[in-house]
């Protein structure tokens, strides 16, 4: 390639403009957040927010090619990746969560429609703009004029008992029909601990006024659900009827095939984390999953490494997803070693009633002398 067609290759990106917020306070512009564009086979750029929280990035590429991805970090808050078209977006950022059962989501979207609500259900509690506070939930900001955030904190999932989470088309709640939210650009984060644990785009193939984004199950297992709907404008009916289906929804394991190479990345986990390096080898489990979303032997390597790197909430996450994921015939020897893996988190930390319920789930997949001891220490502790 010549330099004069090159000089043309470069100038034909644009410089690229994002707005980082934080994700619980309305309105709380982040300066000093590092932005970063990333994509495969190119140079990296990165920018740092200014004091009215926004960057401006020149890259070599454009933002809507392919697998281009940005990443926003800054300290004391957990990493977001988000897939691009990034322009004009405006992102937010969760602070590190300390509880171990806590839950943080988080609703971006584009300049139109105005208003999009992100809305959570369970048993006893509604929690979205009219109703921001719920049994250990609440509503941290509620946005009415593009681009968000909504977040919705679960400072305690209760155990046992189902959520769902979906995002209503406030704009246009009385026009049915409507491609706005396909069309609006709206993702959601889902976060636990210090990390981001999923990421969700709003179907574009659909028409409708309701996203129903994802339920978490009684044992803490998130679900996908993703669909886009007509709903009512007032959509309660509708996410109490999707609450209800989610009632008996229980560990489901997966039968797709993993990749060849999902499996070379999570080998390469493997030595890491022989070696002593954790975070690369986080680093490696996540990339293997993402290559194979229902890989179980990625989650539980993942596990093991959040515990020993003390991140006690994503080790928990992990080993629920291991056990949603368990197969064939040492599915009952997978979901025990994983509940009493959860329990002895639990305990480590204080928390013996949900250590006793996990330690009494092991035992129940697989009785042994080492979880029934485990349930007689958790109940002589809690008498004491």
């Amino acid at each position: 390639m010549s330099l004069s067609v090159l000089a043309l290759v470069l100038a034909a990106a644009d410089p690229i403009s994002v707005n980082v917020l934080s994700a619980v306070v309305k309105d709380q512009r982040l300066a000093g957040a590092e932005v970063t564009m990333q994509k495969n086979g190119a140079a990296s750029v990165s920018s740092v927010t200014s004091s009215s929280g926004s960057a401006t990035i020149a890259p070599t590429f454009s933002d809507k090619d392919d697998g281009v991805l940005l990443i926003v970090k800054k300290a004391g808050y957990s990493t977001l990746v988000a897939r691009c078209p990034c322009q004009g977006m405006t992102y937010a950022l969760s602070p590190v969560m300390r509880s171990l059962d806590g839950l943080r989501v988080v609703l971006s979207w584009g300049r139109s429609p105005f208003d999009l609500d992100l809305h959570t259900v369970f048993p006893g509690s509604h929690v979205f703009f009219q109703q921001k506070v719920g049994v250990a939930a609440n509503l941290d900001v509620d946005d009415t004029d593009s681009f968000g955030p909504e977040t919705i904190t679960i400072e305690k999932k209760a155990f046992g008992q189902p959520y769902v989470f979906a995002v209503h088309d406030y704009s246009n709640r009385l026009l049915s029909g409507r491609a706005s939210l396909a069309e609006s650009g709206a993702k959601v984060f889902v976060y636990i601990g210090q990390s981001l644990i999923r990421r969700y785009e709003v179907p574009t193939a659909h028409q409708g006024t309701l996203w129903t984004v994802f339920s978490i199950d009684g044992n803490g297992e998130l679900h996908d659900l993703n669909t886009v709907t007509n709903a009512a404008p007032d959509p309660a009916s509708e996410l109490l009827g999707t609450l209800q289906e989610q009632q008996s929804v229980g560990p489901q394991a997966a039968l797709v095939a993993v990749t060849e190479d999902a499996t070379t990345v999570n080998a390469a986990g493997e030595r890491a984390y022989h070696a002593g390096r954790l975070e690369d080898s986080v680093a490696l489990y996540q990339r293997a999953i993402e290559l194979s979303p229902d890989y179980g032997q990625a989650y539980s390597n993942l596990g093991l490494s959040f515990r020993k790197l003390g991140r006690t909430a994503e080790a928990l996450w992990a080993n629920r997803k291991s056990i949603a994921l368990a197969a064939g015939p040492d599915a009952k020897v997978v979901r025990a070693s994983s509940y009493y893996n959860i329990a002895r988190i639990y305990e480590a930390e204080g928390q013996f009633t949900d250590a006793l319920q996990q330690y009494e789930l092991a035992n129940k997949e697989r009785p042994m002398k080492v979880y029934e001891d485990s349930q007689r220490r958790m109940l002589a502790k809690l008498k004491n």
